[in-house]
């Protein structure tokens, strides 16, 4: 059985950090790139963060660009999302998301949410 589960939302001040994780099981993680998706209230998905499947790419959405630091450990089957200097326009539902070109394979976790608020 597939499970990502995402762990470590909450409330955070602006300015302030917080660490995402998900714990991926049921699939072989190595063979997946992963993402971080958020949901905003109002408005729709949008792709935060990716990694790929042995972790030396990344990429950003401009927005988070020299904030945000996405990691993979395959060896646990974990990835974390580093976030700093919050802003609370990055409030919302953070998805992890795992994905595999070939064959075509794509997963989501319940996703955690994260208020940034003072």
């Amino acid at each position: 059985q597939v499970q990502l589960v995402e762990y470590g939302g909450g409330l955070v001040q602006p300015g302030g950090s917080m660490t995402l994780s998900c714990a991926a099981s049921g699939f072989t993680f190595s063979n997946y790139a992963m993402r971080w998706y958020r949901q905003a209230p109002g408005k729709e998905r949008e792709l935060v963060a990716h990694i790929g499947s042995t972790g030396a790419f990344t990429n950003y959405a401009d927005s988070m660009k020299g904030r945000f630091t996405i990691t993979r450990d395959n060896a646990k089957n974990t990835v974390s999302l580093q976030m700093n200097s919050l802003k609370p326009e990055d409030t919302g539902v953070y998805y992890c998301n795992a994905i595999q070109g070939a064959p075509r394979r794509e997963y989501w976790g319940k996703g955690t949410l994260v208020t940034v608020s003072s």
